[in-house]
């Protein structure tokens, strides 16, 4: 039992989109288990915002004392404009939510060394292969992402996606020549329905999900600091008291890069 007047460590509440994918889930499961492991005796829970159980409206009046909500997402948009305030408002108005989790120097890392294993070779041109959105914003962190990589790799890297967003997967593909010739780096968290779409779209070589990644654990810890740090995000994140996240809009929501 903490000491009178101690501060209590907030738990880190990890919020996954959700997957039907066993696989996924267990690559989520994963990637809690290595968060937990980077900073031991902190305590971390893993929700998500559907489909898969526990659901984050249930993980979080569960918890004690404060918390901090990390959203497992790579870019902004619905879910966490939408989808998350809607959640912390009926559930845990006193939660404090940290910006979503990419670009990233760190996630441009764990990319390259995804790249690396899945044979990238000198004369691949690269595609990153995202799930997709709606927001105009949501795609711009993804082509962000891209710019990342293709500095790191010193070659063109060109963003596409798996549902809304231009260019979709094939076009990429068919666009950047022989299939033989195209690596896609898969900018998904988990195996399930989105990294499957990569693996159809004919590139020569697909790398694994991010997963349980070191670094992905290390950049979820960067995001629950800066939420406690500040209360404000490094330009581009939105950090902020649920509360305020009650008013929240896509647009709204998203401070500038």
């Amino acid at each position: 039992m903490p000491l009178r007047g101690k501060p209590v460590t907030p738990a880190l509440i990890l919020a996954a989109h959700g997957t039907r994918s066993a696989a996924g889930q267990r690559t989520l499961a994963a990637l809690a288990q290595t968060v937990r492991r980077a900073r031991p005796g902190r305590r971390v829970a893993l929700s998500h915002l559907e489909i898969s159980a526990p659901l984050l409206a249930e993980v979080l009046p569960a918890v004690p004392g404060p918390v901090v909500v990390v959203p497992l997402l790579l870019a902004g948009g619905y879910h966490v404009h939408i989808d998350l305030p809607a959640v912390i408002a009926r559930s845990r108005a006193d939660a404090v939510v940290a910006g979503w989790l990419g670009p990233h120097r760190l996630l441009t890392s764990a990319l390259v060394r995804k790249l690396a294993r899945a044979g990238l070779r000198a004369d691949d041109a690269v595609v990153l292969g995202a799930a997709g959105s709606s927001d105009a914003a949501a795609l711009a962190d993804v082509r962000a992402a891209a710019h990342r990589l293709a500095v790191r790799l010193a070659r063109p890297v060109t963003a596409a996606f798996a549902s809304s967003g231009a260019p979709s997967l094939e076009e990429a593909v068919d666009r950047l020549g022989a299939a033989a010739g195209v690596a896609i780096a898969s900018y998904v968290l988990a195996p399930g329905f989105f990294h499957d779409r990569l693996t159809a779209a004919g590139a020569g070589a697909v790398s694994e999900p991010l997963g349980a990644d070191p670094d992905v654990a290390a950049l979820v810890w960067r995001r629950y600091d800066e939420a406690l740090g500040s209360r404000r995000a490094p330009a581009g994140h939105s950090v902020t008291a649920a509360p305020a996240l009650r008013h929240a809009t896509r647009r709204g929501a998203r401070s500038v890069r």
